[in-house]
């Protein structure tokens, strides 16, 4: 797989994870900064590391279920290595403008 093509496939992925959503927060995961970092190796294995907003979210498997599903579910996705991590944790610093825009931050 070239260069282009595996980032098409992350590319894809944003999308797909830009269309989950935390339970209790109305923004997608992916601009609330729970999502670290995206990486499709040359198996298309899509390795992904998350966090939580708190380590005891009460929709902590759901959340990590959804995103195993939707992401192995997108073209070019063979497999989902999903790591959850909580270094660093999660603050507010690591919303995107459009999450601090749309929760009153801006």
């Amino acid at each position: 797989m070239d260069a282009s093509e595996q980032l098409d496939i992350e590319t894809r992925l944003v999308g797909v994870l830009k269309s989950i959503y935390d339970p209790e927060i109305p923004v997608n995961i992916y601009d609330l900064g729970l999502i670290y970092s995206i990486d499709v190796d040359d198996d298309q294995i899509a390795h992904i590391t998350m966090t939580l907003t708190a380590p005891n979210c009460p929709m902590a498997d759901q959340l990590v279920e959804e995103v195993k599903y939707k992401a192995g579910g997108t073209r070019g996705v063979k497999e989902v290595d999903l790591k959850l991590t909580f270094n660093p944790p999660w603050d507010k610093s690591m919303l995107s403008d459009e999450a601090k825009l749309e929760l009153g931050f801006l």
